[in-house]
């Protein structure tokens, strides 16, 4: 049955209202035939977990971020410790952070259900996703982007994964969505006193304290924070990004024109979203032969 990056990046379409292309290697028709309910089953799985937990939607685009990451989007970060490798699930990004590994286990019990992994030389094509059988905790620490990022950070950061500037700014906005703990915007509301409201900053310091409160939530997007749309945006003109991160967008840079032109075009924003989220999907995919299909989302086939 499917693989488990291919239920992660179709848990993803499930819960966004863009609709995305994919290249013809990672065709979003490969299972049509050996698993045609494929899709409904996920869709069904993701509307019902947001309508139990609105936020799960954008903990489960975190999730593909970090995963797409990290060695490609091959699946390898909902692996579990084994003897053999220390996983990504502890890394510093991720470590009593990085949620949804629920949903995406009761999804693919169902689709194990409905169509159950057949084996055999059949799988081994060139289209589709297949899963890493391995993860690691020092790639993670040292790929994902951090929340204190500068922008030559960031740059570097998704550059290395093949990212533009462009795609930079775009995937960002997912921003638009979301939760972040107090331990990961608490330098920005107290240091970076030239890039935030002042107002803005206060609100925030009454929830978020210099020491203490570390897992305290607040809204990545302070004005529509369970609707995906350009706000984001709007914010970091404001200059009320909550992490350093995202106002490092916006701070007389070379992604300025950028942010302005998302904050008042949201069809160019969803546009140039999608198409980031398209390249992002292509980082190192395994196809053919290589990987596996979990039959376990969690652990390697034995």
């Amino acid at each position: 049955m499917a693989s488990y990056s291919f239920l992660l990046f179709i848990i993803f379409i499930a819960s966004t209202p863009i609709f995305l292309k994919t290249n013809a290697k990672l065709s979003p028709k490969h299972y049509s035939k050996t698993c045609p309910n494929a899709l409904s089953i996920v869709k069904a799985g993701v509307i019902a977990a947001i309508k139990k937990e609105t936020r799960i939607g954008a903990s489960l685009l975190r999730l593909h971020f970090h995963d797409c990451f990290v060695n490609g989007c091959d699946g390898s970060i909902l692996l579990d410790d084994t003897a053999n490798f220390i996983g990504e699930k502890t890394a510093a990004a991720n470590n009593n952070s990085v949620r949804g590994f629920e949903v995406v286990d009761a999804i693919k019990a169902k689709l194990e259900k409905a169509c159950p992994k057949l084996g055999g030389p059949s799988w081994k094509v060139g289209l589709g996703r297949r899963d890493s059988t391995t993860a690691s905790r020092s790639a993670a620490n040292n790929s994902i982007p951090g929340p204190t990022f500068s922008l030559s950070a960031l740059i570097s950061s998704f550059s290395a994964e093949g990212l533009s500037l462009k795609n930079l700014v775009a995937l960002s906005g997912s921003h638009t969505i979301g939760l972040a703990r107090c331990t990961t915007f608490r330098s920005r509301i107290y240091n970076d006193t030239a890039t935030i409201d002042a107002s803005f900053a206060k609100s925030l310091q009454r929830k978020c304290p210099k020491s203490g409160n570390n897992n305290k939530l607040a809204d990545l997007d302070l004005r529509t924070p369970f609707h995906f749309d350009n706000f984001y945006y709007k914010n970091l003109v404001k200059n009320k990004g909550l992490l350093h991160s995202d106002q490092a967008l916006y701070n007389r840079s070379s992604a300025d024109s950028l942010v302005r032109k998302y904050a008042t075009d949201t069809d160019a924003f969803f546009k140039d979203f999608a198409k980031g989220m398209i390249k992002m999907g292509n980082i190192k995919p395994l196809t053919g032969s290589k990987g596996q299909i979990r039959i376990n989302c969690r652990k390697v086939n034995s």
